[in-house]
C-alpha cells in the first residue's frame, strides 16, 4: 500500500495529457492536423483518433518504462541513486506531460508552432546535463558506452564532462527559438550530434588512458 501511495504522484501528472485529450475531444473535429514543417504550415492532416496515441508516446511510455526497468535492473544499480531516480522520473515525466499537453493544444487549435517545441527540449537537455553529474553507474540512463559500464572511474568522468556539456548544450537549443525555420532545425541537429559524439569519443579516450596506465603500473 505504501509503495502505492508513492506511486500517485507520478500516475496523476502521466494522465495529465489523457485528461486534456478527454476535455478537448468533444470539440475536435474529425479531420485535425497532425504534423506541421518547419514553417509552422500543417503538412498532413489526420482522422481525431489518432491523437490517442500522443498521450501514449508521451508521458505514458515514459512513465511505463520507469515502472519497469528498475524490477528487470540485473544488479539493482538503479535501487542506489535513491531520490534521485524518483527527482529524474518526476521531471521527464513532467516534461513529457507538458509537451504531450502542448501538442494536443496544437491540433485543437490548428496553431503548431515547431519554434516552441525547440526551446521545451533544450531545457530538457539542460536539466539532464545538470543532474547527469550525480548519476550513477547503471544499465539503463546516462552516458553508457562499453568503456563506462567497464570503469566507474571513465563513468565518473565522463558525466562531469558531459553533464557540462549537456547543460550548455541544452541553453543553446533554448535560445534557436531567436532562428527561423530550417536554420533553427539545422542549428539544433548540430548542437545534438556535438552533445553526443563527443561523450563518446571521451570515454573511449579515458579509458585508453586508464588502460595504459594499468598496463605500466
Amino acid at each position: 500500500m505504501e509503495k502505492f501511495k508513492k506511486e500517485i504522484p507520478f500516475l496523476l501528472i502521466a494522465l495529465l495529457p489523457f485528461g486534456y485529450l478527454a476535455y478537448i475531444w468533444p470539440s475536435l473535429p474529425q479531420r485535425v492536423p497532425m504534423h506541421w514543417n518547419s514553417s509552422g504550415e500543417i503538412d498532413r492532416w489526420g482522422d481525431k483518433t489518432e491523437t490517442i496515441i500522443i498521450p501514449f508516446l508521451m508521458s505514458g511510455l515514459v512513465y511505463l518504462i520507469f515502472l519497469i526497468i528498475p524490477k528487470i535492473d540485473p544488479k539493482g544499480k538503479l535501487q542506489n541513486m535513491g531520490n534521485k531516480l524518483n527527482d529524474f522520473r518526476l521531471i521527464l515525466t513532467c516534461f513529457m506531460s507538458i509537451l504531450g499537453i502542448y501538442i494536443l493544444f496544437s491540433i485543437k487549435t490548428n496553431n503548431g508552432d515547431p519554434k516552441m517545441i525547440f526551446p521545451l527540449l533544450g531545457l530538457l537537455f539542460a536539466f539532464l546535463g545538470n543532474y547527469m553529474k550525480t548519476m550513477k553507474p547503471n544499465y539503463f540512463i546516462g552516458i553508457r558506452t562499453p568503456w563506462t559500464l567497464e570503469s566507474e572511474e571513465v563513468w565518473t568522468k565522463t558525466h562531469k564532462m558531459g553533464g557540462k556539456l549537456w547543460f550548455v548544450g541544452g541553453l543553446l537549443i533554448t535560445l534557436t527559438f531567436l532562428l527561423d525555420g530550417k536554420v533553427q532545425f539545422y542549428t539544433f541537429m548540430v548542437i545534438i550530434a556535438v552533445i553526443s559524439l563527443i561523450p563518446i569519443i571521451y570515454s573511449y579516450i579515458e579509458f585508453q588512458k586508464l588502460k595504459n596506465k594499468n598496463q605500466n603500473d
